[in-house]
């Protein structure tokens, strides 16, 4: 191997750092599991209305079918947020659609939500507190050092924010029209057709981004290092 093979360490480091971004992103936004926590219940909701039409029907079977993907996480010892997010999501959905009678109103909480998140992260990304960086400070232990340390992993994290909320408000503006103009099943199916593309662009831009910025500062361990410091100083002047 020539000295042109041979991996630098400048190499090495930024292939460690897209490895940590990768594993972050991976577990902040729960992986292939937490898709499948994220659109089964809507998908059964829409195939079985699609089939016969019964609201009570669709929305308890979607409904039950979120709680045990719960129990089972819980089962398991596994994180439940996912799961959870998704039990309530549906739970809301379900309460519209039942109060109104007009089953449509299973997605009309999902989609306020997700206009609401768009302008969550559009907003803060102007406001220089991009909300993508506040999810993911904590995951890279870096908490809120990005905001005043590391001005490239702010500037990442203001991008990311960005994409995620033009891509929500553009997911927006397809879905709205549709639960004024379509039927129950063709909104479902446009619903879920949705779901899982949106997301993976989004997650995609923001490994980009993520990817190119410097490092995260790791402030739990300097906290440690502060901690073990000062009981070395304490210790020396004893």
């Amino acid at each position: 191997m020539t000295s042109l093979d041979k991996p630098t360490t400048e190499d090495t480091s930024a292939n460690d750092a897209r490895a940590v971004t990768e594993a972050a992103l991976f577990e902040a936004f729960g992986g292939v599991r937490g898709m499948v926590e994220t659109v089964l219940p809507g998908l059964l909701f829409v195939s079985i209305y699609t089939l016969n039409k019964n609201l009570h029907m669709s929305a308890i079977a979607a409904l039950a079918v979120a709680l045990v993907m719960v129990v089972v996480r819980l089962a398991m010892k596994d994180t439940v947020k996912h799961a959870f997010s998704g039990v309530f999501g549906v739970a809301f959905g379900v309460v519209f659609a039942m109060m109104t009678g007009n089953a449509k109103d299973f997605y009309l909480p999902g989609m306020l939500y997700t206009l609401g998140l768009a302008l969550a992260y559009i907003i803060t990304a102007i406001a220089g507190v991009p909300l993508i960086g506040l999810m993911l400070g904590p995951v890279f232990k870096e908490n809120l050092s990005w905001r005043s340390r590391n001005p490239g992993r702010k500037k990442a994290y203001t991008k990311a924010s960005w994409a995620w909320g033009l891509i929500l408000l553009a997911k927006s503006a397809i879905l709205f029209p549709l639960y004024w103009w379509a039927d129950t099943t063709q909104l479902g199916w446009v619903l879920i057709a949705l779901k899982i593309p949106p997301f993976l662009l989004a997650v995609y831009l923001t490994w980009v981004f993520l990817a190119k910025a410097p490092p995260p500062i790791d402030v739990f361990a300097e906290m440690e290092a502060e901690e073990r410091a000062e009981e070395e100083r304490k210790a020396a002047a004893e």
